[in-house]
């Protein structure tokens, strides 16, 4: 609560300081985006110094947004909004916190049809609305269940995993919490977009596709074309192209690229584990991009294992922060020396446990089973099945405490 004032105030700063004609329109948008940057990064500064009680919720999100917003508008891409469009822009509630990060210019054409349909009798705006939530039940829903009854039950196993302690887990039970945090972090991510898409088609907008199967992707350059779809693209439209793309030679390609992904850890934090997890993703990309591309059996083979093995790694880098936890849990992943007074009977204890959410979450990466839900939604069958997998997830909610949504903390 106490930020909400610090939103409201970049929000209309924002808007004060845009414009759509004039001889200072750059100077103002780009002091526009400077400024936004500059807070976002003094509060990401803060927060590593003092504490996660001193990063505003939702900061690194609806800067994007206002960013967006500010170059587009210096693009052309749509007219200088209301103060009220913008605010509404601004704070949209269901991408405020985690995304996904939508564009203004992909909004501004609304205005004309949501017109059209107030002029319309009750009957019919009530049907249009009933039907609306109805479309976006069909995407809330599931992902109100990835997230509350596969992701946080997978991170009660990638919490025992770490209770054992780093130094002590076997090589099998490192390659288990690989797996287990990959999937947790996929779900509850993929989980919270599909909720807030959901709500955002309920009332009247356009479905955003945050995520479209990653694990499918043969290397990690599509993975990340896949992966948070939204803040790919952002980097890519606003500071990758506008850098020189792949357009200048191989030099300034990749120089590009190295900045977009130092740039993309830093956006998620700026411990070390953060930095190391860019750097390794630039390097995979890089190798992709100018050694594997050259073979094209190899270019399938390795851009497979890249995504299906080093992904999960740099994703255990990724959820460690303290530097000597990530250095035992990689020794132990690769059985780099003697693990510290460790059961070996853990893994084959947790696996018993927890190997239906494990399953589940390894099912649920097959891209088909996404396809046949969608055409089989409108089915009566698959209406029940919804609204038995709301009351069995809104049952798991009340039973226990909450357990935030992972991109909160970014």
């Amino acid at each position: 609560v106490r930020f909400v004032l610090l939103l409201i105030l970049m929000s209309m700063v924002n808007w004060a300081l845009s414009s759509d004609e004039g001889k200072h329109q750059r100077f103002w948008a780009v002091s526009a985006i400077v400024l936004d940057i500059g807070i976002l990064a003094t509060f990401k500064y803060l927060s590593h110094r003092f504490g996660q009680g001193m990063m505003p919720v939702g900061i690194s999100f609806y800067t994007f947004r206002m960013v967006s917003y500010q170059a587009d508008l210096l693009k052309a891409k749509f007219e200088k909004p209301s103060l009220t469009d913008s605010l509404a822009y601004f704070c949209m509630f269901p991408q405020l916190v985690s995304g996904p990060i939508a564009r203004y210019s992909d909004l501004a054409g609304m205005d004309d049809q949501w017109e059209a349909e107030e002029k319309k009798a009750f009957r019919e705006r009530a049907a249009l609305a009933l039907t609306r939530l109805e479309q976006g039940l069909v995407w809330f829903i599931p992902g109100f269940a990835m997230k509350v009854l596969l992701a946080d039950h997978l991170a009660i196993l990638w919490n025992d995993i770490g209770t054992i302690g780093y130094e002590s887990i076997s090589t099998p039970l490192a390659w288990l919490g690989t797996v287990t945090y990959s999937l947790e972090l996929y779900f509850d991510f993929w989980g919270y977009s599909l909720m807030a898409a959901g709500i955002g088609v309920m009332l009247g907008y356009p479905f955003i596709k945050n995520f479209d199967h990653p694990y499918a992707a043969g290397s990690v350059s599509e993975f990340y074309r896949r992966w948070h779809v939204t803040l790919g693209t952002w980097f890519r439209d606003y500071v990758y192209i506008p850098l020189g793309g792949s357009r200048k030679g191989f030099v300034r390609t990749t120089v590009n690229l190295f900045a977009v992904w130092l740039l993309t850890a830093l956006w998620h934090g700026v411990t070390l584990n953060f930095l190391i997890w860019g750097m390794l993703l630039f390097i995979m990309i890089f190798w992709e991009k100018n050694i594997w591309s050259k073979n094209e059996k190899l270019k399938k083979v390795f851009g497979r294992i890249n995504v299906l093995v080093l992904i999960p790694v740099s994703w255990a880098v990724f959820a460690i922060p303290v530097t000597g936890d990530m250095m035992n849990f990689l020794s132990r992943l690769f059985g780099i020396g003697q693990a510290v007074s460790g059961n070996p009977m853990d893994f084959a204890r947790l696996l018993s446990n927890y190997w239906p959410y494990l399953s589940m979450g390894l099912i649920l990466l097959i891209p088909g089973i996404s396809s046949w839900y969608m055409h089989n939604r409108k089915r009566f069958f698959i209406k029940l099945a919804l609204i038995a997998l709301f009351w069995v997830t809104a049952y798991s909610v009340s039973a226990r405490t909450g357990n935030p949504f992972m991109y909160l903390q970014f």
